[in-house]
């Protein structure tokens, strides 16, 4: 596929408006059924109901894998990621607005997550526990639609470019984003989703990605888009920390 890529007269006779429009849709629909991966390789037994100490066991380890892919995501992919748009646009001024968006995701996960617990209306206690452990995964989901709005618009753009850098942007953040799924449906399970629910949910979210990726074509100015992931970036790290410390670290 690279040496295709790389030969000019198969690039050059190609309509660049339709191989970028194609390449983009493409691209982040084949990201976005990721979502499905870990409902074909994850062992049925995980999903079952009621679930016994020995796949509680099993599914604390998918959910320890779970924390690690979010720390990672934030760590190694959206904070470095942030700076580098901070270095690339030369605001020095940037890290304190970089510091204040991730603070806004952890705070506003967090306010919405006990916000949510206290407005439910449920008086059985045992029902109220069980939708009040879904506010996480829910959440879960709402950061998921910003971080496949990021990819949709990285695979959009990246095709804007070239169809070659389209190719390698979306092999790399297939590379990233499939263990990232299965912590993704690790975390839906333990939060009462059944495996079928997990899917969808996951599959939903794709949808925003698929919107990212119209969004970056639709863009003209590159430079709106750099203004608009300086913030969502930060925020999205936020939300991911949030999620992975505050709520699943504890189950573990």
């Amino acid at each position: 596929m690279e040496y295709i890529l790389s030969v000019p007269e198969i690039v050059q006779s190609l309509p660049t408006g339709w191989t970028q429009w194609a390449g983009a849709i493409g691209g982040a629909i084949l990201v976005g059924l990721t979502g499905v991966l870990p409902l074909w390789v994850v062992p049925e037994k995980l999903g079952g109901r009621p679930s016994g100490p020995g796949n509680d066991d099993n599914l604390k380890y998918l959910l320890a894998f779970a924390v690690g892919g979010l720390l990672g995501d934030v760590f190694l992919h959206l904070l470095p990621e942030t700076y580098q748009h901070m270095i690339d646009a030369g605001d020095e001024a940037g890290a304190g607005t970089i510091g204040v968006s991730v603070l806004t995701g952890i705070l506003t996960f967090l306010v919405l997550e006990k916000v949510l617990e206290l407005s439910n209306p449920e008086t059985n206690e045992e029902l109220r526990e069980k939708e009040n452990k879904k506010i996480v995964g829910y959440l879960n989901l709402l950061a998921n639609c910003t971080d496949n709005l990021l990819h949709g618009l990285a695979v959009g753009t990246s095709f804007l470019s070239s169809f070659r850098l389209g190719v390698t942007t979306t092999a790399a953040i297939l590379l990233h984003e499939i263990p990232h799924e299965f912590g993704d449906f690790a975390i839906l399970l333990k939060s009462g989703f059944d495996r079928w629910e997990a899917a969808k949910a996951q599959m939903s979210t794709a949808l925003v990605g698929l919107m990212g990726a119209l969004l970056a074509l639709a863009f003209e100015n590159n430079n709106d888009l750099e203004t608009l992931l300086m913030y969502i970036l930060p925020f999205t790290a936020g939300g991911f920390l949030n999620i992975a410390l505050v709520s699943v670290v504890p189950e573990l």
